[in-house]
């Protein structure tokens, strides 16, 4: 895999990526998780953003049915995300010969990022990112994400996603219809959060429509590993697009620290 941007075959799925900055083994790498509706396009310039302010590395990859990847068998299991977590994103970052890692993901992304670092022994991960992460559903979220179909089948949502997806309504109803599943509503995966030894940053926005306080809440009543919050009054559900700088700074902050830290443990030995 180059370090560059292109293609990779990975669980019979073609997924395209993208690389900034420094390559593993001279730095440590920053890996983006998209949203359940985002792709490595939809990152704009943040993954640059963070490479420069960071110093790390940055891969950002689309998730089969996302951006130009292929396509993804619909309808997604209700494991979606576990499925995701444990069989495609361990064999990724093998392909990327990622050797040090930082896991960021935003809402959905933010969920397999957890769900892999509460289930999968790799010792290659040394911190998590969390935006507006999910572990349970909550009743206005659901709702939120029910609303979205009128937009999608009448309104503008399809051609602004057409932007960004080589197939739009597989990026859409893969997202929308196992939400909105019937079975769905009890969907939970906070147990990760109990199997966690990492430090972790959670970031959050007060006004976001699809998850509340209750999954920060949820981290710091569970976490055995130190954490940090950075919570956005009047910030929706895209703290890095609504609240940039903000959301930049307490991420750079936070690989420095782990950086400090890394560098403290080799001195000590």
């Amino acid at each position: 895999m180059d370090w560059t941007n292109g293609f990779i075959e990975i669980d019979g799925a073609s997924l395209e990526y993208a690389c900034f900055g420094a390559a593993p083994g001279d730095a440590p790498t920053l890996v983006m998780l998209h949203e359940g509706l985002g792709s490595v396009a939809q990152w704009r310039d943040l993954p640059q953003q963070l490479a420069d302010r960071t110093g790390f590395g940055v891969l950002a990859y689309s998730r089969a049915g996302y951006g130009q990847s292929s396509a993804a068998a619909l309808p997604r299991p209700l494991d979606y995300q576990t499925r995701e977590a444990v069989d495609v994103l361990g064999p990724l970052l093998d392909a990327a010969g990622v050797q040090d890692c930082v896991l960021l993901g935003h809402s959905d992304g933010a969920t397999i990022a957890a769900i892999y670092a509460g289930s999968v022994s790799d010792m290659r991960v040394r911190g998590l990112i969390l935006i507006a992460p999910h572990f349970f559903t909550e009743a206005g979220g659901l709702a939120a994400i029910a609303a979205t179909k009128t937009a999608y089948e009448t309104g503008d949502l399809k051609q602004k996603l057409a932007k960004y997806h080589a197939r739009p309504d597989n990026a859409y109803y893969g997202w929308h219809d196992i939400w909105t599943h019937p079975d769905y509503a009890a969907w939970n995966v906070a147990d990760c959060i109990d199997h966690w030894r990492i430090p972790v940053l959670a970031v959050q926005g007060t006004d976001d429509p699809y998850g509340t306080m209750a999954q920060i809440d949820e981290i710091d009543g569970r976490i055995y590993s130190p954490l940090e919050t950075l919570v956005l009054d009047g910030v929706g559900h895209a703290p890095h697009r609504e609240a940039t700088e903000q959301t930049v700074a307490a991420i750079t902050e936070f690989c420095a620290r782990l950086k400090r830290m890394e560098e403290a443990e080799v001195e000590l030995a």
